[in-house]
């Protein structure tokens, strides 16, 4: 079977697909805290680690003495 050659050039289509423009993060403002933070990422308030709207780790309390 005979393979058909290109129309389009190689480098035409490998500069078309490859991600070069520029991309606005998303960002997401938490319904529990009301802080702003980057979609699937998880973001530091006050010493604990939220994601999703729940504390993933714990902020360290100080013990008064």
């Amino acid at each position: 079977m005979a393979h058909p050659k290109s129309k389009i050039s190689k480098m035409r289509k490998r500069k078309r697909r490859t991600h070069y423009k520029a991309v606005v993060p998303q960002v997401a403002k938490c319904s529990t805290t009301g802080e702003s933070h980057l979609f699937h990422r998880a973001y530091w308030l006050e010493g604990s680690m939220y994601y999703k709207g729940q504390v993933v780790i714990q902020a360290e309390e100080e013990l008064e003495e």
